[in-house]
Order: C-alpha cells, then sequence, then structure tokens
C-alpha cells in the first residue's frame, strides 16, 4: 500500500468512525495528544483528542449500513507528513477539515484536524 492510500484509509476511518460514534476506530485514526479546532456555535473549540471523541458519542449515529458522506479534495505527501482536505458530514451538518498527518512507527495518525462548519 502507498502512503497515500495509507493516509486515505487512516482519513477513512475517522470519517467512519465520526459516523458510526465508534469510538475504537477515532482513538485509532487521531493520536492520543491531537487537537481539533475550529468555530461551533459561534465560539473557538478546542478539543483534546478525547474530548472530541465524548462528543461525537453524545450524537446519535448513522444507521448501521449508512454510507456516510465523505468527499477527499486533497492529499498532499511529503516524506512522514501528509495534509488532507476533506468534506464530509455529521449530525446533519457539512464539515470542510484540514487534516495534518504524521506516519509514526509506521502508522499514519491524525494529529491535528482544523474543521469549517458550513452554515
Amino acid at each position: 500500500m502507498s502512503d497515500r492510500q495509507a493516509v486515505e484509509q487512516t482519513v477513512h476511518l475517522y470519517v467512519e468512525g465520526m459516523a458510526f460514534a465508534n469510538a475504537a476506530a477515532l482513538k485509532k485514526a487521531f493520536h492520543p495528544k491531537s487537537s481539533i479546532i475550529g468555530y461551533y456555535q459561534n465560539a473557538v473549540e478546542w478539543l483534546t483528542r478525547d474530548e472530541f471523541i465524548t462528543a461525537i458519542l453524545a450524537e446519535e449515529p448513522a444507521p448501521p449500513g449508512t454510507q456516510p458522506f465523505m468527499d477527499i479534495q486533497s492529499v498532499d505527501v511529503e516524506g512522514d507528513a501528509a495534509s488532507v482536505k476533506v468534506t464530509d458530514d455529521f449530525a446533519g451538518m457539512r464539515f470542510t477539515d484540514y487534516l495534518s498527518l504524521l506516519k509514526i512507527d509506521g502508522r499514519w495518525v491524525i494529529v491535528s484536524k482544523l474543521y469549517h462548519l458550513h452554515t
């Protein structure tokens, strides 16, 4: 598997983990020290991975068999660093996420998520 494919696989794990409220998938996709940042309800939201997972689990998950909306617009990989722009839906809202990933011990993980909530 190429690095690009492995990065995209991590993004799929993240989106599906979010859509189906799968804490194990989200813990695998995100580094334990990652941050999730954006404007939510007119205020800057700055979450740790575990705070983010708690917020995801508080929402109703997508029904089993649902295909979550995900549109990867760009992937840029340079050595052990990668950047991805992806638009996805969660809890009736559309987000554009800018994900920074790092290859650690041979595995790509999200170290930062900067998001825009579409209105």
